[in-house]
This record gives structure tokens, sequence and C-alpha cells, in this order.
């Protein structure tokens, strides 16, 4: 094969007892370290210079801060059992209990704040009166007379179809719009509710409406008023932690190192003399060629995972196993997140409590979200002091036709104008005028169609994709595009997956 003729041959190591985790993100430092506590040597390639993937760092106006992910959803144990184990137990905190706004086309109000995504559990909450008024509260209270049946029979359903059955159009366009704007940069109309929150819509036949369903899980997953947690220091510190807890255990770790080729068997071999047998090529060992920088070679193991973006694992997996390129997902939304430090001592009183979602439809306002960071997080409040403040806007939105997508100052918008653009909608939003001259310092995140996009339908087709997978002995595939969004959901699958592939291997 071609890609073969410029990679060196294979380390001289053991191949039976070795695995290659490719991708560097907190699915694939998950990956790695879990098996090599199973007793495997691995080795892990990323392309990118440095690890974590989305969950980034980087530093504005002297503060370091997260340049993705900065919380975590508490609906399950898994992200709090992995900082446990990486010894960032006691650095687990709870955002400001304050709550967050949501900018209507009419105005501001608070958001509801015991709901899931943005769906209320008490349509008695003065903020859930307020946003959806008396006739979208007596709307919505129909849900809990509704059989159970309704929005719950349907082998797939959009977020948007659940809620207008349920509870109405105005819960919808009020509070779940903008939630699931913010929170997953999409259109809930194009959102499949099982991949976003796992076991609601089995929750409406246990309990018998939405409103309870959402109370059960908030219940057993988390304090009341708050769906999600953090750690002091930020999100980027339990990749800090994975990293080095990695380096200690022996893993190699080959940041900068893009994988070029995957395919089973010596690198010596020659195509005509691979095995035909289906059973004696699965046992053939996998083989990746590298490059870094102006260097090539190759690598050698037992096991191999994927843990890269969708696009890219059914890439590299394409010439071995051609039954995945037709489930190749689309690339996600283009998502700017734009952080600002200023100095505007106004701000103190927390204007908007822990910052303001958008919902579809605002005129003036071209952000989806912004995140009064020192007002959500109190660690970060005390290490930056009084009168400093971050603020996180993002832009892009996945699932919406490019005639209605987000715009900023021209279709095509440089780098330069996005600053501005953050500082007028930060103005806004806070009602607190926030100008060129209180800017301590700004940057710019860019996520190119990084963040996988949970479409209706796309987790029947991941089911698939995962059992093609497990048909592969030594092979398993992780990461956000195959478990959903969000820390919670990558840790857990992960770990199932890797669980799954180490115990296949024992029983080969």
């Amino acid at each position: 094969m071609e890609h073969r003729k410029h990679a060196a041959k294979p380390q001289s190591h053991s191949v039976t007892n070795r695995a290659v985790v490719v991708g560097g993100g907190v699915s694939g430092l998950l990956a790695a370290k879990d098996l090599q506590a199973a007793g495997f040597q691995v080795a892990i390639y990323d392309a990118a210079a440095s690890w974590g993937g989305c969950v980034s760092s980087h530093e504005v106006a002297g503060v370091v801060l997260d340049g993705g992910a900065e919380s975590f959803a508490t609906r399950t144990t898994a992200v709090a059992d992995l900082a446990e184990e990486l010894g960032l137990a006691a650095k687990i905190v709870t955002p400001n209990p304050a709550g967050a706004w949501v900018w209507l086309p009419d105005g501001p109000v608070p958001l509801p704040r015991t709901g899931i995504l943005g769906i209320p559990a008490d349509l008695n909450a003065p903020e859930v009166r307020a946003a959806l008024g008396a006739s979208g509260v007596l709307r919505a209270a129909l849900d809990a007379k509704m059989p159970a049946t309704i929005g719950t029979t349907e082998a797939v359903s959009s977020v948007a179809d659940l809620v207008r059955a349920r509870m109405g159009k105005r819960v919808l366009e009020r509070l779940v719009a903008p939630v699931v704007g913010g929170v997953h940069s999409a259109d809930p109309e194009l959102l499949d509710v099982d991949m976003v929150a796992p076991g609601l819509r089995a929750g409406i036949r246990e309990h018998g409406s939405l409103a309870a369903a959402v109370a059960a899980q908030r219940a057993g997953g988390s304090k009341p008023g708050s769906a999600v947690g953090g750690l002091v220091g930020g999100m980027h510190t339990l990749v800090t932690a994975l990293v080095e807890h990695l380096l200690a255990a022996g893993v190699q770790m080959h940041a900068g190192h893009r994988i070029k080729a995957i395919y089973r068997g010596a690198a010596e071999a020659a195509e005509g003399q691979r095995p035909s047998d289906h059973d004696a090529a699965a046992a053939l060992p996998w083989q990746l060629d590298w490059e870094h920088g102006t260097e090539r070679g190759s690598d050698t193991a037992q096991l191999l995972v994927v843990a890269t973006d969708g696009p890219t694992a059914v890439k590299l997996l394409g010439a071995e196993l051609p039954q995945l390129l037709p489930f190749a997902p689309a690339l996600g939304p283009d998502i700017r997140l734009v952080t600002l430090v200023v100095d505007v001592p106004e701000l103190d009183s927390a204007p908007r409590g822990t910052g303001v979602l958008v919902a579809p439809g605002v005129s003036g306002i071209k952000a989806k979200a912004l995140t009064h960071a020192t007002s959500k997080w109190g660690w970060l409040a005390d290490s930056t002091g009084p009168g400093t403040h971050v603020l996180r806007l993002s832009y892009g939105r996945a699932g919406v036709k490019a005639s209605d997508a987000v715009r900023l100052t021209s279709a095509t918008p440089t780098e330069e104008d996005l600053v501005p653009t953050a500082l007028a909608d930060a103005s806004t939003l806070l009602g607190i005028e926030v100008t060129e001259d209180d800017l301590l310092g700004a940057d710019i995140v860019r996520w190119k169609g990084a963040l996988p996009f949970a479409a209706v339908g796309h987790q029947a087709k991941m089911a698939k994709v995962r059992a093609l997978a497990s048909d592969v002995p030594g092979l398993a595939l992780a990461g956000g595009w195959l478990s959903g969004n969000g820390l919670a959901a990558v840790v857990g699958g992960t770990r199932g997956t890797i669980s799954a592939l180490i115990q296949g291997s024992a029983k080969a």
C-alpha cells in the first residue's frame, strides 16, 4: 500500500500486551488511563501540540481560564468519580446559586433554576410564571393530565417535538430554545432528546409527566439549584491531572503526531501476503503510520482505541473497515468563544446573575449566550479581585439554515470584528456599558466543527457504528460523537467502552 513506503519499521517491543490510543482529548486520555490500569503498555498520539481537545486553557490578561468546557453535568457521578481518582475531589465546586437569566424578544427574565434543558420542573415558580405568562403556564400544566405515552413511544424524538407535545410552544420558544442554543449550540427542532437528556423520556413513563421526570432527574443527580459542577482553577485542571497521571504511570505521550494511516498486519508484510481468512486477519496487530514534522514512523499494538472526532475516525479506519464509511458524521457547528477580562466595578453587583441565554429571534444581540464567569465561580472572583470581571460570549449555532445563522458584522467576520461585537452584546445583556477602555484583555477560541451535533437519528446511527466496531477484535471507538456532548457523557461512555475492550481482549 502506498502509505507504507515512508514508514519506519515498528518499534522493537512486544505487541501482545500493547495498546495505542489515537486522540488526546479527555476521551483518549481517559482511555489510556484505564488501559494502563488494566496492565497494558500504552501509547497515545494526538495531532495537536497540547492535550485535552475541547477542554483547553488560555491566558487572558494574566488570568489562566478555561478555553472550552468550564463545567460538567452532575446527572451522574462519572466526572466526580474521575476527579476523585486524580486527587481533585476537594476542588469540586458548585456555581453561584443566583442562577442565570434568559433574554426573550420582550426583554430579560430570570431563568428557572430547577429545569433540564430549560424544561421547568415547577410551573408555580415565580421565574417560570414570569417567562411564560398565565396562558403559557396553563398550557404547560396540561402535561400533568396527559397520558404518559405522549412523547415517549416514538423510536426517536427531537427536544422540540417532546416539549411542544407535552408543555406547548411557549415553553419551547421562551425557555428551551435559549438553553439548548446556549449549551448545545443547536436548534431544539433537530436535537435528539435521548442524547442530550438521557433517561428523560423514560422518566415520563415512570413518573407520569415531563415536569415530574425533570424533577426526578434533578433530585437524583445534583444539589437543588445546580445541575452542574466545576473545579477550582478551571476544568482544564482535570486534563493537567490526567496528563500528569499518565506520565507518572509510564504511558508514552506523543503530542504533535498526526496519524496518517491505520491498518492491520506487520509493516513489512506485502499486501498480497496478508491472510485472507477473517479470523487470521483479525489476529494481526494494528499498525499506525505517523508523522511529526519531518519525521515519519509507525507503531504496532494488540488493542487500538480511536478517540478522535467522528469524521477523522471514519477516515482513518475507512481503508480497513469500509463498512464505516456511510456513517461518517457531519462536522459540528463553527463556534466562537470570545473571552473578555474587563475592569468594570459596576459588575460586582452581578446584574444578570451567572449570565444570560439569548432566545432565537431577539434582534440587536448577536451572541447566543453570555457567561459572567466571575459571578458564576467564587474561586475565580477571588483570584481576580473586586472590579475585575471575566465575561465569556459564544457565537454560532448548529442546525439552522445559512440564511438564519447568527451573523456578526459581515457575512464572513474577521477575528477583529468579534471583540467589538462582544463588547456591544455584553453592554446590552448586562445593562452596564462595557467599552474598549474597560478591556484588560481579550481572546477568541474557535471550535471549527469540533463539537458533535446530536441530531435526531444520530443515536441510532452511532449504535450501528458501535456494533460494527465491536465485531472487530481489538478495536474500540470513543469520543463525544458517539457518547454525546459534555464531560459527563464522554467520561461515562469512554469508561464503558474501554471496559468492554479489556474484557474482550481477555477472552481472545
